[in-house]
């Protein structure tokens, strides 16, 4: 039952659905973290705290990853709102990274900003990808 189970998720989402749904819940949990235990050195986030407080970063970040959450289940071509909103998300952090190691107020900002460019690199690599089409039902045994 199990196994049946299994094989029909992984079905319904695909490889795209499947990476909208990690992202998802990689930005949820982040921006829950930012809500409710928000990161002690904040030097490297000024400009983008200049723009908003950290919770409303926070709730950026929840809404981000429930938006994928949400297009992982919708089929291909009509993802493209999480495909969007997942980068989109990244760039403020970015952004005020490098503005603060350019700035000399935090000299590791240009590490942060080359990881989070580097974490969004596989969303952006899967918005290109096609979904390949359904594979038959398998016959009896069923694998797993």
């Amino acid at each position: 039952m199990r196994c049946r189970a299994v094989r029909r998720l992984k079905r319904q989402l695909g490889r795209r659905g499947t990476i909208l749904t990690s992202y998802g819940l990689v930005w949820l949990l982040y921006g829950y973290g930012q809500l409710t235990t928000p990161q002690p050195d904040q030097r490297g986030l000024a400009t983008a705290l200049s723009i908003m407080p950290l919770s409303g970063w926070g709730w950026c970040w929840i809404a981000a990853g429930l938006v994928a959450l949400i297009s992982a289940w919708a089929p291909p071509g009509r993802d493209a709102a999480a495909f969007i909103v997942l980068p989109l998300i990244v760039v403020p952090w970015m952004a005020s990274y490098l503005a603060a190691w350019i700035a000399g107020d935090y000299p590791r900002g240009w590490v942060a900003a080359a990881v989070w460019a580097v974490i969004t690199v596989p969303v952006l690599v899967a918005a290109g990808w096609p979904e390949p089409p359904r594979a038959k039902k398998a016959e009896p045994p069923y694998e797993c």
